[in-house]
């Protein structure tokens, strides 16, 4: 997907200790194929099946949830805690605004 400003998420990183156990993990659990493993660095391709669950730390819960309306949020029904909000993009998927108590 690339956006209007010409830019294109290709990859998700993510650190730990040992990728190669993490990768081979994702892949029991997921499927897809390791398609390059490095002592450092294992890709694993396969299907989209993980979402991302973004947490965006805000100064002020209203005034940021106004911004992410603006920009196409919604509001979720759930509601967890007094400190975060959940937002669904525009695809659906979730993501919380908090602040720090």
């Amino acid at each position: 997907m690339t956006d209007a400003h010409g830019l294109t998420l290709t990859t998700v990183n993510i650190g730990a200790a040992d990728p190669g156990a993490l990768a081979h993990f994702y892949q029991c659990l997921l499927g897809g194929e390791i398609a390059a493993e490095e002592p450092d660095d294992v890709f694993l391709r396969g299907e989209q099946q993980m979402m991302i669950h973004l947490e965006i730390l805000v100064d002020d819960l209203e005034r940021a949830g106004a911004h992410a309306t603006a920009c196409g949020a919604v509001i979720a029904h759930h509601q967890p805690q007094d400190d975060v909000r959940v937002y669904l993009d525009p695809a659906g998927h979730p993501f919380c605004l908090w602040i720090e108590t």
